[in-house]
């Protein structure tokens, strides 16, 4: 069994790994042996975006499709119900000024004692100055 933190993946990291499968993001993601976690939002965003992601990408909608079932694999879907009330509430405080919508991906890293992965600058500072760090940082796997 892995002693690493579980790792919770935000929209933003899934939108990059599809856009381009080889990215580090998607790297990463399908490569390496972190536990990766999402939370039902996700794939409703990715859903909604489903026509922008494939007129950027360039690809067409099946390979798309094939990218995303790929990724799916390793990745794991939380039920947002399943989150605490308390972590829900402490998630919200957080990111209430900063962007409401990232609220589950921080609450899901809370409930998890993980580290969120967001390639979210605002929210990132936003959170560090309220004394949140539980960040996901691989920059260190593909600078050397």
């Amino acid at each position: 069994m892995s002693t690493q933190k579980p790792i919770i993946v935000d929209t933003n990291i899934l939108f990059s790994a599809l856009l381009n499968n080889k990215s580090s993001f998607a790297e990463i993601l399908i490569g390496s042996d972190y536990r990766f976690f999402v939370c039902e939002l996700v794939l409703v965003e990715l859903f909604k975006r489903k026509e922008k992601l494939v007129k950027v990408s360039l690809l067409s909608e099946d390979e798309i499709v094939r990218i995303y079932q790929i990724l799916l694999k390793r990745i794991t879907l939380y039920k947002e119900d399943l989150i605490a009330l308390d972590y829900r509430a402490v998630a919200y405080a957080l990111c209430k000024d900063i962007d409401e919508s990232d609220t589950p991906h921080v609450a899901l890293t809370l409930e998890l004692d993980g580290s969120l992965w967001t390639g979210d600058k605002k929210l990132k500072e936003g959170l560090r100055r309220k004394g949140f760090n539980q960040f996901f940082e691989p920059n260190s796997l593909w600078d050397t």
